[in-house]
């Protein structure tokens, strides 16, 4: 027997939500709200929309702009409001909860209060049990014996409001507001119905907190999981490492099936209106044409999001914070698709969009991230045997380039070092050539490391020099193998009368406008020679592993100094060099 397919005009009118919310998904916020109040169907429109969607829509036009939206929400996107808002961890957020109680109350009073008391029964409890002391008067007890600030409805239950702790400055209420909000809220609680009302007292001066909250916040993970929003302990393993072997083993019905199931579901449109199209997985998803498949790829995208946001313990309420969220999933899946394209063979997107078909998306963002946690094994293996970790030197000693580097992949979570190139200091790795490029850095710092572990400097001590960098070392070593008179302590700075004569074979002639001065070959060969020298390896072992990293400091010294006469030289300004006045 074959379950009944929806009637035609049910289709219809599903197909017809699907394209009017997807219209205003596209919309500013506050056209977006007109547009929906406009529409015949108001309510039918706001239900239709996902509770992630619904949620950064309010808090895009401004919550207390937003209350004719709450007023028409159902009872699942009011609760996934104050899931989101009133827990901070596995605690719940009074101040959050009080301000947007205080907002579904003002947008809908009496389905509000009925919400309370019947659904949220146990949010109710809690809640009051942190906001509202509640004293049961005897027969024969005087009111005065309570103290000051009780108030009564029955003369039998008596209450006084608790001071609102302190919250995020966001969700922050002024004490007569807190006030205001609670005497409002417990009057038209007893309004609705007195007995459950002093029930709903009895139990909340009985509640065990920390049984109360534990029981509210796994109700809570319970909503949440459904959009992706797993617990924290859960969301942390799409950081777990996978490999391209792991993924090829496992079960290839497993996402499709689910992802069929899905496809009934509403799809959020945020998290797709943000996702860059000129990318790997931009691509492949345009490429995917199952009618049944695709909607569940987007609601895993969404899903992967989600937690995402859950693991970074990020607080997302509009597309601006959305943005970065996006662009790191999208990043991870190109990579991951990167990863599992046959070697040597450039990315193609039809190819990329089976993938997609065959492996879930949380996987391919495990192997995609897995790239960049190789990067951060290679350096921090290296950092455990290298000469400056033994040095006990700091990250500035490699100066800003490749200090930078470094401290974006020994990071918990290894971050590219963007250098403000697209605007950030740091960001997502999100291309192949974003892996490749840190990891030629990594292999120059091992290399210098190696050098510099050969010359064992004396870099340990209190008379290490101030500002210290790999340049200067090198080049304050050589500079004094070929003084006439080298001084005894190796890293005592040179005297910059001594030094000029050195500057100027090193940049021979004098400054003119047609141009930077060159490092002669000359210079740059005697270079090469003093470190065989000193260090005992062939010339040609040194230009093969480090020729690139010496042409390129060559190059910084002419772009800084070739335009310097050695006669204008000041040791303050002088960097890459350790220099003394006299």
């Amino acid at each position: 027997m074959t379950d009944r397919l929806p009637q035609p005009d049910i289709l219809e009118q599903i197909r017809e939500l699907q394209t009017k919310r997807r219209a205003i998904m596209a919309l500013p916020p506050e056209e977006a709200l007109e547009r929906i109040l406009s529409d015949r169907q108001p309510a039918a429109l706001v239900h239709s929309l996902p509770e992630s969607d619904f949620y950064l829509l309010v808090n895009e036009i401004g919550p207390e702009d937003a209350l004719p939206l709450l007023a028409l929400a159902s009872d699942r996107q009011w609760d996934h409001l104050v899931d989101l808002e009133g827990w901070a961890r596995d605690r719940m957020e009074v101040t959050g909860v009080t301000r947007w109680l205080n907002l579904l109350m003002e947008s809908d009073p009496r389905r509000f209060v009925r919400w309370l008391l019947n659904t949220r029964s146990g949010l109710s409890e809690l809640y009051l049990f942190h906001t509202v002391e509640v004293r049961m008067r005897e027969h024969d007890q005087d009111p005065s014996d309570f103290g000051e600030g009780f108030f009564t409805f029955d003369g039998v239950y008596y209450m006084r409001l608790l001071k609102l702790p302190q919250g995020p400055e966001e969700s922050a209420m002024g004490e007569a507001e807190h006030n205001a909000f609670l005497v409002k809220l417990l009057e038209r609680l007893a309004e609705q119905d007195h007995a459950l009302f002093q029930g709903l007292l009895l139990e909340s001066s009985h509640v065990v907190p920390a049984e109360s909250e534990e029981e509210e916040y796994r109700w809570r993970n319970v909503r949440l999981a459904e959009k992706g929003m797993v617990p924290f302990d859960e969301a942390v393993g799409i950081y777990q490492s996978v490999t391209p072997e792991t993924l090829s083993r496992r079960s290839l019905e497993t996402p499709i099936a689910d992802r069929q199931a899905a496809a009934a579901l509403p799809v959020p449109a945020y998290p797709l209106r943000e996702l860059p199209q000129d990318t790997p997985f931009g691509r492949a998803l345009s490429q995917v044409r199952s009618p049944e498949a695709l909607p569940g790829l987007q609601l895993e995208f969404a899903n992967l999001c989600n937690r995402i946001i859950v693991a970074d313990h990020r607080t997302i309420r509009d597309r601006e914070q959305l943005r970065p969220v996006v662009a790191k999933a999208c990043g991870y899946l190109s990579l991951g698709l990167e990863r599992l394209s046959p070697a040597g063979e450039p990315l193609d997107a039809t190819r990329a969009a089976s993938v997609l078909m065959r492996h879930p998306l949380t996987d391919i963002f495990r192997l995609g991230f897995g790239s960049a946690l190789r990067l951060k094994w290679q350096a921090e293996r290296w950092l455990a045997a290298s000469w400056f970790g033994k040095t006990g030197l700091r990250l500035t000693f490699w100066g800003e380039q490749w200090m930078g580097v470094l401290g974006g992949v020994l990071l918990k979570k290894p971050l590219y070092y963007d250098n403000y190139r697209t605007g950030v200091l740091y960001r997502e790795f999100a291309a192949p050539e974003d892996l490749t490029q840190t990891g030629s850095v990594l292999q120059e710092v091992a290399a210098v490391d190696r050098l510099l572990g050969i010359l064992s400097p004396p870099v340990v001590g209190p008379r290490r020099p101030a500002g210290l960098t790999w340049k200067s070392l090198l080049l304050t070593l050589w500079a004094q193998g070929r003084l006439a008179q080298p001084p005894a302590d190796r890293l005592q700075p040179v005297p910059i009368r001594a030094f000029r004569p050195f500057f100027d074979s090193l940049f021979p002639g004098a400054p003119d406008t047609s141009g930077a001065r060159r490092v002669p070959d000359a210079m740059k060969a005697d270079f090469i020679d003093w470190l065989s020298g000193e260090t005992g390896l062939k010339d040609y072992e040194l230009t093969e592993t480090l020729g690139a990293v010496f042409e390129a400091l060559f190059h910084e010294l002419e772009s800084e100094y070739g335009r310097v006469a050695a006669a204008d030289l000041d040791p303050r300004f002088v960097p890459h060099f350790l220099l003394a006045a006299g």
